[in-house]
Formats: structure tokens, C-alpha cells, sequence
């Protein structure tokens, strides 16, 4: 566990993250079929990883099991594609003045698959779940608030109160993912050690659909619940879903998903390669969405407990040394946007664009820092030299498929070398890229990772959550207070103005150079109609529709 301001519990998020091939992205457009909806059938989903190993969603980070679960497990809230939190599984909630409780009422005539009650007890069973250090909690644990949650008071059935020992502003957020969902309290009770592998009368939500089977390595199957009426308020309707049933077939690579969507084999698929979006508009059949991720898009971390990148200069004459815009339009031929800052322009109430245009492509302003930090001499190779040592920096990489961050490294490389700077990339294994991450012996290392909340910046960027999340080892006690003081702060101006502050300190300091901001591209087959999008831009069935 975790406060606010400290570390333990976030650890392995950053590492699930960076080794996950994950889909993150903002809300698409709705229905590619055309006609009124009509109920029945089967919806087919590519998927381009295997959440079977991973299916206690009280215990995994990972995107892809997230977004699969969430059709078997609801939120007290959902937030919206604008960023505001309406009702699902709480008719109304109330913040204390003081931040440190939030009472929710919750809606009557809920239960569990399993005909389970949904009500107050069952809230304070799953939020004590995840707290317990048995449950061995990482993401969902941080999302609760860590060792500032102080526990969940039944005051009565239908009403519940979450505690905390300090104000946590981003509580409403973290209670609208499927990561704080809620199993049947008598799964919790008697098979809490089944919920990691997970099936059928295991995975027992109160969702729209019932886990039916699992074929580890090939497909998860859903069908629907039919006795569901307490959808969103966001949903396009009430009562059961519309499609019979779910099937989610794990296609890892990304020609074989866009190649099944094409033949009909699947319905939808998602994380599309750019690479494939051209054939698709080309045919004209297919309906593809994307749009911008929320929270911190695909960045390079530079380490400054070690190596050059000690050198404030230096860091900021990679930053001016390397071709940003070329190279994203370059490898991605539009589909995803230049990144400014340390935060997407979809992240809610936090997003700063003062800051696009400030550090533009300047290899001459970058020749000049590196002068400025000494390295004036060069060697055989062309490569700058102080004290005998070449300016170099070594890039362990660990990249998703779809997203071909290797010719972005190519082309940086190349950048960099016209200014006398080796960029050394060091491709590794997971187990290998791991321990360079845990052990902080890299110079250079990146993800990105969504949220639809600045207090993202937070997790990596307060000094007491290095090596992992804060992967560039900043050690500000300033910059640290404002990150607290944003986190517990219930005046959502001054969080905005925190989080502009903290965007233009990291931009100047150079701590991390924000490069691309990552869609997930979903394709959608022309009888398909219904498939909406939530804030992080995962595709939900339960307004989802057949006409095949």
C-alpha cells in the first residue's frame, strides 16, 4: 500500500504498463451500421492480447484486461467523453468539504450474476478486498488511495461512505474504471484465490454480460445478463444488451486482426496499426475510429540520477536535437499527433496548449548547450568528447508491434548524430528490459500511460516514486509539493493551474520529451452498429448491435 505520497503500491503499474501491448485512446465516433438497433447475435472482437492470466481485475494493470472485464464488472460512476462523472451503479454521491469522505447512494434492484444483492456491504467487501496487503493490490490498491483510504462505512443499505486520511481529488475518476469494480461478495468470500485465472462463476460481476468460457490463449466468450437494468446514464438504452453474446479472439499480430476484419472473420477490431489505415479508407467498408490518448502520451524518460543526462544541457539539447514532428509524421503518416507536453490535449481539466510551440526542432540551439556543457572536442567518428569520454546514451527498448517505435529511434539516432550525440539502442527481452527499469541503470527509457487525469504527473514525476514511475529520478521538493497539493486539492482551478505549472517545468527542465500522443484504432464492420466509446477510447458492447 501507499499514500499519496509515497511509492510501494504504484511499483509494478509502470511495469505492466511498458510490457503490456495496450490500446489507449479517446472516444470515436458511434454506429457504422446503418437501420434501428435490433437484439440478438453474436459480436466478434480481435483483441491484440490475452487477458486470460490476468483476470482479477482487483490485481492486474493491464489495458487489455480492463477493457474486456469491463463488460462483466460496473462503476459506482461513469465518466463521460467530456470528463464529467454522471450515475451508474450510485444514483447520487456528496464530497466533504474536507475531501475526506464521499458518500454514494446506490441504486436499488442491483445484484450479481450469481443473485448476490448489490448494496452497501458489498461496496465496503470489494474496496476492503483490495486494500487487504493479502490481496497483493498494485493499480486498483493506488486507485483507492493507497494508505490514505481509511476504510468504507455502511451506514445503511442502499448508502456508503469512502474514507481518507488526507483529500483525494482524483476519487471520482479512479471509481468510474473497471479497476475498482465489484465482485459478488460470495466469490470473495470463498474464491479469492481463483479470481487471478478467473471463469465462469468466478468472474461475477453485476455487468451487462456473464463470463461463459475461456480458451487461454484464443478467445474469451460473454453472454448477456439478461436480468441487467442499471446501465450508465450515458448509455444509449436500458435494460439487457442488445447482442446475445461476446466473443473476444486474441489476434496478437497486427496484420492477422486487420486481415480478419476484412474477411468478415471478426466484427471489430482493435488497436489497428496505422500501417493499416490507408487499405481500410481505400475499401471504403470498414468504419475506423481514433482520437487522442488522455494522460501521459508515448514519452522518453531522461535519467538524471546517472550518466550525461546529469547535465541539465545536455538533457535539453537532446530535446532540441532530435526532429519530433518529422519523424511522427514520417512513421505514422498522420494518424497519431506530436506530442508538446507531458500530458495528451484530451486530458481532462489539465491540459496546458501554451505550451505547444515552445521547443521547437533546433540542432543549432542544441550544438550550442552541448558547447556550453563542455563537450567541445570530437572524435574519429564525429561523436563529442569531454575528458577523453564520448557523449553517448544507451536506449534499452521494449516497444508494442503496432506502434514501430524502433524507426523512431532510427530516425532520432540519426538526428543526433549530425550534433555529435551517440544514441546507443539496446533492444532487450522483457525479463532483461525489467531489470534495467527496476535496477535505474538505463540512460534512456519510454511508454506512455493513460488516464483521463492530470494526476498522472504525480506518479511520475514525485522523487519518492523512482526508479519506476518516475522514471527520469526527479528530485524536486517543490515540484513534489505542488504534485500533493494538486492531488488533494478540491478547487479544480487551482489543479488546472498546478497542472500548467508542472507541464512548462518539465518542458524547461527537460525531464522528459514528450513525443507522440497514441489513438487506439478500432475498425468496425458495416453490420455492426452501437459501439460506443469511453473517455480512454476502449469500445463498449452494451449498446452494440448485430444485423448479420
Amino acid at each position: 500500500m501507499t499514500s499519496l505520497r509515497s511509492a510501494g503500491a504504484w511499483l509494478a503499474v509502470i511495469a505492466a504498463t511498458a510490457l503490456a501491448v495496450s490500446g489507449c485512446s479517446a472516444p470515436g465516433p458511434g454506429p457504422a451500421a446503418d437501420g434501428e438497433p435490433v437484439d440478438g447475435g453474436t459480436i466478434t472482437v480481435a483483441i491484440d492480447g490475452d487477458p486470460s492470466s490476468q483476470l482479477d481485475i482487483h490485481v492486474t494493470a493491464a489495458d487489455i484486461s480492463a477493457l474486456v472485464l469491463r463488460n462483466v464488472f460496473d462503476s459506482l460512476v461513469v465518466q463521460d467523453v467530456d470528463g464529467s462523472f454522471g450515475p451508474w451503479l450510485a444514483e447520487s454521491w456528496d464530497v466533504s468539504d474536507d475531501g475526506l469522505a464521499y458518500t454514494f447512494d446506490l441504486k436499488d434492484g442491483v445484484t450479481f450474476h450469481d443473485g448476490e444483492v448489490f448494496d452497501a456491504e458489498a461496496v465496503k467487501a470489494n474496496f476492503d478486498h483490495i486494500s487487504n496487503p493479502e490481496t497483493a493490490s498494485q493499480y486498483a490498491a493506488a486507485l483507492l488511495g493507497g494508505d490514505t483510504y481509511a476504510g468504507t462505512e455502511v451506514v445503511d443499505n442502499d448508502t456508503v461512505i469512502v474514507h481518507f486520511t488526507e483529500p483525494y481529488a482524483a476519487f471520482l475518476q479512479a471509481a468510474s474504471t473497471p479497476y475498482l469494480g465489484f465482485y459478488s461478495p460470495a466469490v470473495l468470500a470463498d474464491s479469492a484465490d481463483k479470481l487471478i485465472a478467473g471463469g465462469p462463476g468466478v468472474t461475477v460481476g453485476t455487468g451487462p454480460f456473464v463470463l461463459d468460457g475461456i480458451v487461454a490463449g484464443q478467445e474469451l466468450s460473454f453472454t448477456k445478463n439478461p436480468d441487467y437494468n442499471w446501465a450508465p446514464e450515458n448509455a444509449t438504452h436500458t435494460g439487457a444488451a442488445r447482442a446475445d453474446a461476446l466473443v473476444f479472439r486474441i489476434l496478437p499480430e497486427n496484420a492477422v486482426r486487420a486481415g480478419a476484419l476484412s474477411s468478415g472473420d471478426v466484427d471489430v477490431a482493435t488497436n489497428l496499426s496505422p500501417n493499416d489505415v490507408p487499405g481500410f479508407e481505400a475499401d471504403g467498408t470498414i468504419t475506423l475510429t481514433s482520437a487522442a490518448a488522455p494522460g501521459l502520451p508515448y514519452s522518453i524518460f531522461l535519467n538524471h540520477s546517472t550518466g550525461v543526462f546529469q547535465d541539465k544541457l545536455v538533457r535539453q539539447a537532446f530535446q532540441r536535437g532530435i526532429d519530433i514532428t518529422s519523424a511522427v509524421g514520417a512513421v505514422y503518416g498522420g494518424e497519431y499527433e506530436r506530442a508538446w507536453s507531458v500530458l495528451s490535449p484530451t486530458t481532462p481539466n489539465a491540459y496546458d496548449p501554451s505550451v505547444e510551440g515552445t521547443w521547437e526542432f533546433d540542432p543549432k540551439l542544441a550544438g550550442s548547450l552541448l558547447d556550453q556543457a563542455g563537450w567541445t572536442e570530437k572524435d574519429a567518428e564525429g561523436y563529442r568528447t569531454k575528458d577523453g569520454v564520448r557523449l553517448s546514451a544507451g536506449w534499452p527498448t521494449f516497444s508494442a508491434p503496432r506502434e514501430d517505435r524502433k524507426s523512431l529511434t532510427d530516425a532520432f539516432q540519426a538526428d543526433l548524430k549530425k550534433i555529435g550525440f551517440e544514441l546507443v539502442p539496446q533492444p532487450m527481452d522483457g525479463g532483461a528490459y525489467m531489470e534495467s527499469l527496476y535496477g535505474g541503470t538505463y540512460d534512456i527509457v519510454d511508454w506512455s500511460f493513460v488516464r483521463p487525469d492530470g494526476d498522472i504527473l504525480r506518479l511520475h514525476l514525485f522523487s519518492e516514486f523512482a526508479p519506476i514511475q518516475n522514471a527520469s529520478f526527479v528530485n524536486d521538493a517543490a515540484l513534489d509539493e505542488l504534485l500533493v497539493t494538486a492531488s488533494e486539492s478540491t478547487d479544480p482551478a487551482e489543479r488546472e493551474r498546478i497542472y500548467s505549472d508542472v507541464q512548462h517545468w518539465v518542458i524547461d527542465d527537460a525531464a522528459i520529451v514528450p513525443v507522440y500522443v497514441p489513438s487506439q484504432i478500432v475498425g468496425v464492420s458495416p453490420h455492426i452498429g452501437g459501439v460506443r466509446s469511453d473517455i480512454i477510447g476502449w469500445p463498449l458492447f452494451y449498446d452494440a448491435w448485430t444485423s448479420k
